[in-house]
């Protein structure tokens, strides 16, 4: 384990910002972590975990260690007729998790392809798309304390989970690294294809009975058609939060806008489309100067190539109010800024 200085972090954040931190070094195992911060150099320095970089915004250099998880493995704890458990180290690609559990013709989280990321970030943000969330299938995690390496394990319930939120965005927030998460997946898959650009994809491909398999070919399609690979331009997904508001608020709304997009959480509670405020407010593929909503989909900030964090932040901002000011609704943002 070699702990590295002044190390750039440009591959690791999907913005693709040339930001540099103190100290950065690679874990592999929990033994990795116990060692590392036992080290009395490292104890009172600000710690940042990193995973895939794909929920984060660097405002600048990042004074502290940067730890980079990269606990791997996947494995089956138990099963019966009916489910699965399956844990995965926290370092484990998003992706190639959901893969390898449609692959075994494990149900439950094939809606969630193609969502960039490691295992271990998907509780914190509780994870969504198409009709489903990581609180749906999540059994358990288990988390390091980085201040004296305790560990413990958190359920459901323990977790918090709500809408792109977890505990560990709030009191919990800086205070672990997750080493594993356990899901309990179906053998019995229920698809689900609520959404209807699913079952608009899956008509194109001309499936009528679909998989769990189909199921996340069609999601990978449709994210590959609406959004950006932060390899080509930096991104980080979805930027702003769907935003709630009372029942009574949408209907106004929709009074004077009839192609409004949203969906009734609540009795009282409507949550509204984030991308189509943005859209609507003028945003969607307006550039300026390294900065701009993606032309194919309001919701993604882009960074053209050499903007710097406080750049997309202003951006972000700019957008904010513009919705505020055309619809007084506020947008929350999603991503984690450092």
């Amino acid at each position: 384990m070699e702990i590295l200085s002044n190390y750039s972090l440009k591959q690791f954040n999907t913005f693709g910002l040339e930001v540099q931190s103190d100290f950065y070094c690679t874990v592999t195992s929990i033994e990795d972590i116990k060692a590392l911060i036992s080290r009395p150099e490292i104890a009172n320095q600000n710690k940042l975990v990193l995973g895939g970089g794909s929920n984060m915004l660097f405002k600048g250099n990042f004074k502290g260690i940067t730890i980079h998880n990269c606990i791997d493995g996947i494995t089956n704890v138990s099963h019966d007729n009916d489910y699965v458990l399956v844990s995965a180290g926290g370092g484990v690609n998003w992706h190639s998790f959901v893969m390898h559990c449609v692959d075994h013709g494990y149900g439950g989280i094939e809606n969630l392809s193609l969502i960039p990321g490691c295992v271990g970030a998907a509780p914190i943000q509780n994870i969504g798309a198409y009709g489903v969330e990581i609180k749906d299938t999540f059994y358990q995690l288990t988390a390091m304390s980085l201040s004296d390496g305790s560990i413990q394990l958190f359920n459901a319930d323990q977790c918090r989970f709500g809408y792109r939120d977890s505990i560990f965005k709030h009191e919990g927030k800086n205070k672990y690294i997750i080493t594993e998460v356990t899901f309990r997946l179906t053998k019995r898959p229920v698809i689900n294809k609520s959404y209807g650009a699913i079952t608009s994809q899956l008509e194109l491909m001309g499936i009528t009975n679909p998989t769990i398999k189909d199921i996340s070919n069609a999601v990978i399609e449709i994210r590959q058609s609406k959004l950006p690979d932060p390899k080509v331009i930096g991104n980080a997904g979805s930027f702003f939060k769907n935003p709630e508001i009372p029942l009574s608020q949408f209907e106004d709304l929709q009074r004077q806008f009839p192609d409004v997009v949203g969906y009734k959480t609540h009795d009282t509670l409507m949550k509204v489309a984030a991308g189509w405020l943005i859209e609507k407010s003028g945003w969607k593929g307006k550039r300026i100067g390294n900065t701009g909503m993606h032309e194919k989909q309001a919701l993604v900030l882009v960074n053209y190539g050499n903007a710097t964090g406080n750049e997309l932040i202003e951006h972000a901002k700019r957008v904010q109010s513009s919705v505020k000011e055309k619809f007084n609704i506020e947008l929350e943002m999603e991503v984690n800024i450092i």
